[in-house]
């Protein structure tokens, strides 16, 4: 089965964490800090497989993780880095934020690597910490943890020209002509069921990539029958080529047809009817005297002034498919090369973790709390606590940072002292 589309969870790996130990060995009195950092965790990367044409791994597998980092270890030990994780997707694919829906990566044209999520960084051992006024640091930073979230693919296909009709006009047959793409061809709607490449060759000059669009049909840009389904794979081609039953062999009115897909192109994304379109005005075999005469002038007289040219074909017998191959490609040509690419609009975000460590300890011996850490030492040495707005100041890092929190959590009350590199609080609510 095709699939086109898929939600799934992807996470990098989580930072290890740095480790807390201290140098012992015979006659090192008093050994100081060693304890090694923490690896970092494992980014997760999306890779493009050029063999790959669809989805469908995605419906198996709906959770992706990369690998976590190893925390450190004694003697300056560094932890292992968690492993990378590369999940291959096809060419073409274009990966969103499943809550907001915006842009991630296009994994199209030069993009066939790129790094979606970055693994935690690994935290640092305590034999980072030690300073004069602290010397025996029981503490080390932990590991900041990865990022996670769940994602949409999409796949849309990378085509020059796509071929957009409705069901049953004989798109399948005219690609199937045109180039060696063997579309299932059958009597009935929605024989196609999804997008089919080929590559049309012509004598004297490059071929190019034409694209069979499933059938589309009326309200499809609102979802109607497989509308959505269809029309993304329209969005990267640079030329359109209108195909429709001139013969009117299922009763279906051409011209009618021709400016009901128009419409729905417009109400799924206005842009679309800035490019170049042809009609392929199919079945002329079936003609009987001069019905094609008349047909392909009515066409003409509602289309051609518009800049879009007729051409009648039939795509059993190949009348006419090369004149229309040879103008699509000048078209092409005017066009220049230029690619549809979907720009990033999500990145990211820098996430708060606790970036420092710290330590909230009882001294049960003096009856007194202490807390000791890095960034605490600092914000001590550039506060003036003297003044009201430095004091404030210091109050709102103490809560900001979790510190007051886990005070609380350890049952401090009213009144109890808690001493911080040589100062001491008393802690009032």
């Amino acid at each position: 089965m095709f699939a086109d589309s898929a939600k799934v969870y992807i996470s990098s790996g989580n930072g290890g964490d740095g480790h807390v130990s201290f140098r012992r060995e015979l006659y090192v009195a008093a050994g100081g800090p060693d304890g090694g950092d923490g690896g970092k965790g494992g980014d997760l990367i999306f890779e493009v497989d050029k063999g790959l044409n669809t989805l469908n791994d995605f419906r198996h597998i709906r959770k992706y993780c990369a690998g976590n980092g190893q925390p450190g270890s004694k003697k300056r030990c560094h932890g292992a880095d968690g492993a990378d994780l590369v999940v291959k997707v096809p060419e073409g694919t274009v990966v969103r934020e499943a809550e907001t829906g915006k842009v991630i990566a296009d994994m199209s044209y030069g993009c066939t690597r790129e790094v979606i999520l970055r693994g935690g960084r690994g935290g640092k051992g305590n034999m980072h910490y030690a300073t004069p006024s602290m010397q025996v640091p029981k503490y080390a930073q932990p590991g900041k943890p990865g990022r996670g979230l769940y994602v949409i693919l999409e796949l849309k296909t990378i085509a020059d020209v796509g071929l957009i009709g409705f069901p049953n006009v004989g798109k399948s047959t005219f690609l199937s002509r045109v180039s060696n793409a063997k579309p299932k061809i059958a009597n009935y709607h929605f024989t196609t069921l999804q997008p089919v490449l080929g590559v049309a060759d012509l004598e004297g000059t490059d071929g190019f990539v034409i694209a069979d669009i499933p059938g589309l049909i009326e309200g499809a840009s609102g979802g109607a029958g497989l509308g959505h389904d269809f029309l993304k794979h329209i969005e990267r081609t640079r030329v359109f080529i209108h195909m429709v039953d001139a013969a009117s062999t299922e009763g279906r009115d051409p011209l009618n047809d021709i400016n009901i897909i128009n419409s729905e192109l417009e109400s799924y994304n206005s842009g679309l009817l800035d490019r170049p379109q042809a009609i392929a005005a199919n079945k002329t075999d079936v003609f009987h005297g001069t019905e094609e005469d008349t047909v392909i002038s009515l066409l003409r007289e509602e289309f051609e002034p518009k800049g879009i040219k007729v051409f009648p074909i039939s795509a059993v017998s190949g009348k006419g498919v090369k004149e229309l191959l040879y103008y699509v490609k000048g078209l092409l040509d005017k066009t220049g090369r230029e690619q549809v690419i979907f720009e990033k609009e999500y990145r990211e975000e820098d996430m708060t973790f606790p970036d420092e460590p710290y330590t909230v300890e009882y001294n049960e011996k003096e009856k007194i709390y202490v807390v000791e850490g890095p960034r605490i030492e600092r914000m001590l040495g550039y506060t003036n606590l003297d003044s009201e707005k430095g004091f404030s100041f210091f109050q709102k890092f103490l809560h900001t940072s979790g510190i007051i929190e886990e005070l609380e959590g350890m049952g401090i009350e009213e009144g109890d002292t808690v001493k911080m590199y040589g100062l001491s609080f008393d802690y009032y609510k």
